[in-house]
């Protein structure tokens, strides 16, 4: 069938048609583009892959390391820069056995990834003495006798470190709650209550 033309305007039925069509479909493409980059804005920049090499803070020294993604401080600490003090045991947060302080808060080393610790001070138990010179916290862990199998204590000793930076002057129930989110399978909890009291002491210079 022939085309019907306007003549005044110049225009056919299916020139108009054609028109109308390829502009429904560019707005639909333009549409989709769009909705594409809102869905990447959305999702975050792309995810990393393969091996990281990073810097890390530890005990005032820095060190490097070369990083998956995926790995946690703890393994990073315990594979890579042999600081084996703090302990993999519930890899789960649960236990405490891999508290590490971050800029002096007591952290778990499982639950934050070596990624996220770039640009903090972290320090495990190995940056708490002095050479030879054990910290006083460590000190009267060892005087009271405050451990056992030993799985549990550096952790013990990181968050009590914590709790007296923070509390120099705690209360038996300030202790009891610095501490608990470690477990000692042991049961030596009121030995490590007692050391804790007496590093306050210590730290005060009351001997």
């Amino acid at each position: 069938m022939a085309d019907e033309q306007d003549p005044a305007a110049g225009i056919s039925r299916r020139g108009f048609l054609k028109g109308v069509g390829g502009g429904l479909l560019g707005g639909a493409a333009l549409n989709e583009g769009l909705i594409g980059a809102q869905v990447a804005a959305a999702a975050g920049p792309e995810p990393l892959k393969g091996p990281q090499a990073i810097q890390l803070k530890i005990n005032g020294a820095a060190r490097q390391v070369n990083v998956e993604p995926r790995t946690t401080l703890l393994a990073a600490l315990r594979d890579q820069l042999g600081l084996t003090g703090s302990k993999e045991v519930c890899d789960r947060g649960q236990c405490g056995a891999c508290t590490v302080l971050l800029d002096g808060e007591a952290v778990l080393a499982c639950m934050i990834l070596a990624l996220d610790a770039r640009g903090h001070e972290i320090t495990t138990v190995e940056g708490l003495a002095q050479g030879d010179q054990l910290s006083p916290v460590q000190q009267a862990f060892v005087d009271h006798d405050g451990l056992m199998c030993g799985f549990c204590t550096p952790g013990l000793v990181m968050a009590s470190t914590a709790l007296l930076r923070q509390t120099p002057d705690p209360t038996p129930e300030q202790i009891r709650l610095g501490v608990s989110g470690n477990l000692c399978r042991c049961g030596t909890y009121p030995k490590v209550f007692a050391a804790v009291e007496d590093a306050a002491r210590r730290l005060k210079g009351g001997g």
